[in-house]
């Protein structure tokens, strides 16, 4: 089975012993597959290949891309930082913005607390397997946006009213469940580090409104996050305790991963002793194809990992830059 290890630098193909660069970029935010098309997220802009080896640069230079989903047929969707939606209408070949998404009243609000602020990104993307005209965007820091009409009109929503999006998943049976995995930013600074303020949302209604379902879990900043497309299909979360748990801190980056397997009402880990807690922060995530409810992980340390529905870690590969997402090829 060959990986695609989107990181700092960019795509590493992994298969066999020596991991092979494919693409040099800048990190590689996330890697899609639609259709017959590898589509590759960087903060260089979009890429695009046939093949996931030959890739050529295919717009938004200007743009870090954070997420890239396909909504049926040719037609793909992009989010980006500064905050912005894109679409393409063929395959990712060219873009045109969702003026809609970024002219919403209030968001030039939208921000991340740092200091000086910097500009929101939207990060998480999902469009509704049952009708592509709902999308979710989820925006750090902004909110929930939500579209039912192709991305025409949007409304915004805030798990538990918290603004700080990470990741959102459908499930794969019921697409009208959603899982978002929340931290602890807010426009105006960090919300105390306490519990409800960062960790795991649920939806039953697509996005209208939020349970908290992360309690009693630690650490609570959660990021990334995938779930299984088998049953029972296992939802896999990453979680550190700030936005800045890194390998290279005293201590390390203190980092888990949780699976629940049955919608997130419990939880359970999936580290071993050598990563309870994990020293190296964990940055892609993917199911695993070859083995049933296991998955992929990347870590900031430039590692890869499989780890098996029972919590069994084996290593696939070391020394690439920051792993930030993962593709099963």
């Amino acid at each position: 089975m060959r990986i695609l290890a989107g990181t700092d630098e960019g795509v590493f193909a992994l298969e066999g012993a020596s991991p092979r660069q494919v693409l040099e970029s800048r990190c590689v935010r996330d890697l899609a597959r639609v259709g017959d098309r590898f589509l590759a997220g960087t903060d260089a802009g979009s890429f695009v290949s046939r093949d996931g080896e030959s890739w050529r640069f295919s717009g938004l230079a200007d743009r870090e891309v954070w997420q890239v989903r396909g909504a049926g047929g040719a037609t793909v969707y992009a989010a980006t930082q500064p905050a912005g939606l894109f679409r393409s209408d063929d395959g990712g070949e060219s873009w045109r913005e969702v003026l809609s998404f970024s002219g919403f009243p209030g968001a030039a609000d939208w921000c991340l607390p740092v200091s000086p602020p910097c500009a929101a990104r939207a990060r998480a993307l999902t469009i509704d397997r049952d009708d592509p005209r709902r999308i979710r965007v989820g925006v750090e820091v902004g909110g929930v946006m939500r579209s039912d009409d192709g991305g025409e009109t949007w409304t915004l929503g805030l798990p538990g009213g918290n603004p700080d999006l990470h990741m959102i998943f459908a499930h794969p049976e019921r697409p009208e469940v959603l899982f978002a995995s929340t931290g602890y930013g807010r426009v105006h600074g960090e919300a105390a580090r306490i519990e409800g303020n960062a960790g795991v949302f649920r939806s039953d209604d697509r996005g209208a409104t939020w349970r908290y379902v992360w309690t009693g879990i630690e650490p609570r900043y959660s990021r990334p996050m995938c779930i299984d497309p088998r049953p029972p299909w296992g939802i896999t979360v990453g979680s550190a305790p700030s936005a800045f748990s890194h390998a290279r801190n005293a201590g390390g980056a203190g980092a888990m991963l949780f699976r629940s397997e049955d919608g997130g009402a419990g939880w359970r880990s999936l580290c071993d002793a050598a990563h309870s807690p994990s020293a190296a922060n964990f940055h892609g995530l993917a199911p695993d194809p070859a083995a049933p409810g296991g998955v992929l992980v990347g870590t900031d340390t430039g590692e890869v990992w499989r780890v098996s529905a029972a919590g069994d870690w084996t290593p696939l590969a070391s020394g690439l830059p920051l792993v930030a997402s993962l593709l099963p090829a």
